[in-house]
Order: structure tokens, then sequence, then C-alpha cells
């Protein structure tokens, strides 16, 4: 379980219907397996939105939903040590930390930003090793809480 999927188009979700929610769920996951051959059964919404009618897409469909809890801000240029100052002091224990691929700075900053989180005592670890998976529901902002 430690493949994930963000859409297939990066819609804006919550004005999605049920059906189109799957749909960019499926089309998602489809492309993943034909590139590496294994279903996701992780999901993260594009731009973190939620509601009743994307999470219940996702659960229907055997996915378990995403939400970051620490922002990196990556995607507005942020070089890697103002996205360090953004982080240090907030980190804690079971945080997911939301970066991007393709941004100007976040994949040569990941060794330093990795090594520094490190050094702060914590593990990296994937995120499905943090998810819930029993006994959980999923609130308003699409983050898990436990039951």
């Amino acid at each position: 379980m430690k493949y994930g999927s963000h859409s297939n188009t990066h819609p804006h979700v919550n004005n999605l219907s049920y059906e189109k929610n799957i749909e960019e769920i499926e089309l998602s996951n489809n492309k993943i397996e034909k590139i590496i051959g294994k279903r996701t059964n992780l999901y993260r919404a594009p731009y973190g939105e939620y509601n009743n009618t994307v999470i219940k897409a996702a659960n229907d469909k055997g996915y378990y939903t995403i939400q970051w809890s620490l922002d990196t801000l990556d995607y507005n240029g942020l070089t890697g040590d103002e996205m360090w100052n953004r982080i240090n002091t907030k980190l804690s224990s079971g945080d997911i930390i939301l970066t991007h691929n393709g941004t100007k700075n976040t994949a040569n900053s990941l060794d330093m930003l990795l090594k520094n989180i490190k050094q702060k005592g914590f593990d990296v670890v994937p995120v499905s090793d943090l998810i819930y998976k029993d006994n959980y529901k999923i609130d308003s902002s699409g983050a898990q809480v436990k039951l």
C-alpha cells in the first residue's frame, strides 16, 4: 500500500459529481497501473479539497484518503531553507508534509529537508504507515480522525 493517486486531470473535486470523482480517481489509477503494474489504494484530492461526495467516492472504490498536516509552500518557489524554516518549529510525530514534483526548488532541497527532519529525531516513513486503516472517520477537511 505504498502507492497513491492524485486524480487524472487535477480538477477542483468539490465541484464534481460522485460519478466524476470516481472517474478522476479510476482514470489516474489505471494509468499508474499500466506504468508500474500495481493498483493504488491511497488518494489525495487536488488542492486538499474534500467533501462528503469526494470522500464517499474514494471510500466506495476502496481508497484511503490522505490529507497533509504541514505545507512547505514549495509551489510558491520557496527555497529549501525557506521551506525548512516554515516546517521546522511545527514538526510533530505523525505529520504528513506536502511537497510537489515539478516545482522550482523541491527536488534539489529534498535531501536537506529529509536530513533535517531526521536530525530532529523523526523517522521518515511512507504515508501508508501513518494512516489509520480501521476505526476512523474522515472529517470535512479530509483528515482521518481516530474513533
